[in-house]
């Protein structure tokens, strides 16, 4: 069943709805991904934080990430 909200848009958020709807979006439509969108964002946000916490974590791969450093340190061109 849906359910109907009301939110107080600002100056920016109408011109960004006019923006959405005059793309032949519904404002409907237009508010509902809009605020599907925002979530994926930050769930792939946490995500991202949970793998760079995991790779920190990761002795040996942080091991392995220093001597590729050195590696490519050494290769690279003088100058």
């Amino acid at each position: 069943m849906a359910r109907a909200v009301s939110v107080r848009l600002d100056g920016e958020v109408q011109r960004a709805l006019n923006t959405l709807e005059a793309s032949g979006m519904s404002r409907s439509e237009a508010i509902r991904k809009s605020i599907l969108d925002a979530a994926s964002a930050l769930r792939r946000k946490e995500a991202l934080r949970t793998e760079v916490a995991a790779l920190d974590a990761d002795e040996q791969d942080r091991q392995e990430m220093s001597e590729v450093a050195s590696l490519m340190e050494r290769l690279r061109a003088p100058g």
